[in-house]
């Protein structure tokens, strides 16, 4: 079937963003047996690298995602929902929130939506809840936006089989350039009022003699600036990070997305789930379930690619993988699929603060200053200084800190219940936590205050049973080739955050983006050149 009469009979829509800047995506029937040369699973930042690329070198391609478009309001109008009245909006199939933080004042904060595939998912396994995003944009839509690259002399630990000279002369400003990534004003930031809570976590950082460090953001901050004069919607400034943002942030759906689907060669067919992926003849057959905003299945479909690049994220790549090689669909994959998972050594934290110093009811919620003491040998960790946006003066320092956690975990197939297991230990945590404690224990010290011990449960101190940074399952140069190629088929890639295993030593997704670039320039001029 040719691609005019693949796209006349399935109905998907092609063309730039229609509105507020989106790339447009609709679920619509396909046929089985359809053809395409290239099926991307997942439109985050790997899927959406790959995507562009690949349309770019002239290649058709159809983009699976199991989450919707967001491009039409809700009954208020908006988008997203607000993050302090979420609605079905909010999480992915549940019927109660299951927030970060998720505690105050020693009860439950969460609070009871409508089933709905929401743009935020919190998958539970054993030991770890796992936050991905679920949308055309994937985690781009629910991060707090921090563009980080990472220290050069750390990368060696990182990706160990990449070039470090390349990436940072070639793949990381490329990955920068196409994101959106800008830097705040820093004589701004020392008199506004949303970023008082920065200001607090930086003064307590430096009298403990920690160093501290501005962070980039894909959020554009001179949007910011005009929400703190009040002359613009306000969205950073409404609390709007975890549910999705309705104004001001460059996710993917307004950058790497919209210039794909503006090639006129990029499909995207959201609320499409890849239940299975098959050799057929000199392609692999894809099975996808349509479904709707209940997650009930409403067509099953079949289509036929000639390559297959996965891009469901750490978790959903690895689940689809492993799942693939038990059931002897792609038994010929390596051993070490599924293996070296980590939680970039995640852990959350909270200071009560004294009186004089208040965090201010105004918060930016998107962050721009962490704490750098990477490099104490004793235990190396990033802190976020965190936004806690609730409307009102808490007095709360809250930090997102990512630590060097040495513990790996193994993604299996459960024959019993059909469904993949993780078998993450929360006890692993407890380096994360000491780690964190080499900074937190010496600033509460020197300032005489407290950890909070209301927001992750009652009597719990550490946020530790959660982690936003998932990464590994399909590392790179062990269960593929060292550009993602999976090792055993032909024409079957891994391009997301499965490649990198478990840490980046900072928030991920611009190495994730990097990677994704590096890769997919050498897989085109190779493989389809």
């Amino acid at each position: 079937m040719s691609r005019r009469r693949f796209l006349a009979a399935t109905g998907f829509t092609l063309g730039a963003a229609a509105l507020a800047g989106r790339a447009v995506a609709t679920a619509a029937p396909a046929l089985d047996g359809d053809k395409v040369p290239a099926l991307v699973i997942g439109s985050g930042y790997g899927g959406s690298v790959a995507a562009l690329r690949l349309a770019q070198a002239g290649i058709d391609v159809l983009v699976a995602e199991m989450g919707m478009s967001w491009t039409k309001p809700g009954p208020d109008g908006d988008i997203f929902c607000p993050v302090l009245k979420p609605d079905g909006r909010s999480y992915w199939l549940r019927e109660t929130t299951d927030q970060p933080v998720g505690y105050f004042l020693g009860g439950s904060y969460n609070k009871d939506i409508d089933r709905y595939t929401g743009v935020l998912d919190s998958e539970g396994f054993g030991g770890i809840r796992v936050y991905q995003g679920r949308g055309v944009g994937g985690g781009s839509l629910v991060n707090g936006g921090m563009a980080v690259t990472p220290k050069r002399e750390n990368f060696g630990a990182i990706l160990p089989s990449v070039n470090a000279d390349e990436m940072y002369a070639t793949y990381y400003p490329r990955a920068n350039s196409a994101l959106g990534v800008n830097h705040i004003d820093q004589n701004w930031f020392e008199s506004a009022e949303c970023y008082q809570f920065a200001r607090v976590g930086r003064k307590h950082a430096e009298r403990s003699g920690f160093g501290w460090t501005f962070v980039p953001n894909v959020y554009d901050f001179e949007y910011m600036k005009k929400e703190q004069a009040n002359t613009v919607r306000r969205s950073a400034l409404a609390g709007e990070v975890i549910y999705g943002n309705n104004a001001g942030k460059r996710s993917l759906d307004k950058t790497y997305l919209a210039a794909a689907t503006g090639t006129g060669k990029v499909t995207i067919a959201a609320q499409h789930m890849v239940t299975s992926v098959t050799p057929s003849g000199s392609g692999y057959e894809v099975e996808m379930a349509q479904i709707d905003t209940q997650g009930r299945t409403t067509a099953t479909k079949k289509v036929v690619a000639d390559r297959v690049f996965f891009a469901a994220g750490s978790v959903g790549t690895s689940k689809l993988l492993v799942a693939m090689k038990a059931k002897g669909q792609l038994r010929n994959l390596s051993d070490a699929v599924g293996q070296k998972w980590g939680n970039n050594g995640n852990v959350m934290v909270g200071r009560a603060n004294h009186m004089w110093d208040a965090t201010g009811s105004l918060q930016s919620a998107m962050p721009c200053l962490g704490i750098d003491n990477w490099a104490d040998a004793g235990g190396p960790a990033f802190a976020e200084v965190a936004p806690f946006p609730s409307g009102i003066e808490t007095y709360v320092s809250l930090y997102l800190a990512i630590t060097k956690n040495p513990n790996r975990a193994k993604f299996t197939f459960n024959s019993g219940t059909g469904k993949v297991d993780l078998n993450w230990q929360t006890a692993w945590n407890q380096s994360s936590i000491d780690a964190a404690k080499r900074i937190f224990d010496k600033i509460n010290k020197k300032e005489g205050t407290i950890y909070r011990t209301d927001l992750f449960g009652v009597y719990k101190t550490w946020g530790d049973d959660f982690t936003y940074h998932p990464l590994g399952g399909c590392v790179l140069n062990e269960a593929t080739d060292n550009y993602g190629r999976l090792h055993g088929y032909q024409g079957l890639y891994v391009i997301d955050g499965a490649l990198i295993p478990g840490n980046t030593s900072v928030n991920p997704f611009v190495t994730i983006t990097a990677l994704a670039e590096r890769n997919i320039e050498r897989i085109i001029a190779d493989d389809l050149g």
